[in-house]
């Protein structure tokens, strides 16, 4: 009531006509958890698991783990966002293992009937997608998020806002990010505990529509007819989905270093916009580093390597310094990531044939391999989940060719700068 009547005040509208608004604005908003509901969405979430895809995979005693750092700290879950069954993945394996189902942001344009009551009641908290201007609506917003943090509830959203079109991380938004700092700052627990969270996929339903939109096609409006055009046209042969945690992070300790590093170098800016965009890119960057490489990831790169059909053979021989590299950096991979026999790189190849992203000719003496026509952008969607891993290096071999080349006079120098010059360019890229 007291924030109510500074925003009265401060707006210049009736306290009654502030308080109407911001009772509406909740109710829209809020999540109601209903037993029988979170039961029904698990067993709906698994029956469209085992509809388009082969099985889920995950580390109980990883989440275990993050649940052990929670017992007095609040929880906040931040997974990657690639498809429309990431917040369905993360509701089922909380479901699997025992633990309550997170208290989740999600667009208000999925509150449609029957979609929107049945996962309010499962969890999810509705919000607008612009409300710049409309403070009744922030206050509102800004109160329910230090309500769950004060009440221990954990949280989960997406921190890139929308599903990646790219299979790249998207830029994160700072919006809720900068609520549950704000509520930590003002007291609302004495932590949080951020977790990032890959959620990996060896192939899509969802990348039809993504290349669509990259070739100017219109975003479909999420309607019933659009969820039952999906359900439709699920099939078995999209791969298995891989669900990894990454390193938590613990809000209270992340800033406190940031304050300390930006008194160190004369900083005024700590408390403010930056710290919540280092601790933002911070966790987007420990989300890259758990997202494991998949076969069809890998062999995706390998076919965008060259520009003409492969044999199986040939393929295995593009993929060998890859699977060196990832073997010398000791990066996550899948279960199933074994391409080092051409039978195991066939199989990779059959499933990409399966979803018409590779075309398969056979000829009188050898099996080719390629790209299928306008396949590009499909292909480069899987190549770009893990592409991050090999920035640095790319970077670093960049940097060797302008050390070498003939109008230069210090080589180290010019590595150097290099290495500044392309770090500089792509750092909100990856």
């Amino acid at each position: 009531a007291q924030g109510l009547a500074h925003l009265s005040r401060d707006t210049g509208e009736p306290y009654e006509l502030v308080n109407r608004r911001s009772e509406r604005y909740l109710k829209e908003m809020a999540a109601s958890h209903s037993p029988y509901l979170i039961d029904v969405m698990a067993v709906l979430t698994r029956w469209l698991i085992e509809r388009a895809y082969q099985g889920l995979e995950y580390d109980p005693d990883e989440l275990a783990r993050v649940y052990e750092l929670g017992q007095d700290t609040p929880l906040v879950f931040l997974p990657s966002h690639k498809s429309n069954f990431d917040h369905l993945t993360m509701h089922y394996v909380l479901y699997l293992e025992g633990f309550p189902p997170n208290h989740t942001a999600g667009g208000i344009n999925m509150n449609f009937f029957p979609v929107g009551p049945i996962i309010r009641r499962a969890g999810l908290f509705f919000i607008r997608r612009s409300f710049k201007d409309n403070p009744v609506y922030k206050y509102t917003l800004r109160s329910y998020v230090t309500y769950l943090l004060q009440k221990r509830f954990p949280m989960e959203w997406f921190l890139e806002g929308g599903r990646s079109r790219t299979g790249k991380l998207r830029a994160p938004r700072y919006g809720m990010l900068a609520y549950v700092v704000d509520a930590w700052r003002r007291g609302a627990s004495e932590d949080v505990i951020m977790v990032p969270v890959s959620i990996a996929y060896d192939q899509i339903q969802d990348i039809d529509a993504y290349t669509a939109e990259q070739t100017g096609g219109a975003k479909e409006t999420e309607s019933f007819g659009w969820l039952y055009k999906n359900l439709r046209a699920l099939r078995s042969r999209y791969g298995r989905i891989h669900l990894r945690l990454g390193e938590p992070l613990s809000l209270a300790e992340h800033l406190r270093a940031s304050k300390d590093v930006d008194e160190e170098i004369g900083d005024d800016a700590s408390g403010h916009e930056l710290d919540v965009q280092k601790l933002a890119f911070t966790v987007m960057a420990r989300i890259n580093r758990a997202t494991p490489i998949t076969p069809i990831s890998l062999v995706t790169l390998a076919l965008l390597n060259v520009d003409r059909g492969v044999t199986v053979e040939e393929t295995t021989a593009v993929l060998e310094p890859f699977l060196e590299y990832i073997k010398a950096r000791d990066l996550p991979t899948t279960e199933t990531l074994a391409l080092d026999t051409p039978e195991r790189v066939r199989v990779a190849l059959d499933a990409l044939v399966d979803n018409d992203v590779v075309v398969r000719a056979t000829g009188p003496t050898d099996t080719v391999y390629a790209i299928g026509p306008a396949q590009q952008l499909t292909a480069a969607y899987y190549r770009n989940t893990i592409i991050h891993f090999v920035v640095n290096a790319s970077i670093t071999e960049l940097a060797l060719v302008r050390a070498g080349e003939a109008d230069v006079t210090d080589g180290a120098a010019a590595f150097w700068d290099e290495v500044d010059h392309l770090r500089d360019m792509l750092k909100f890229e990856f």
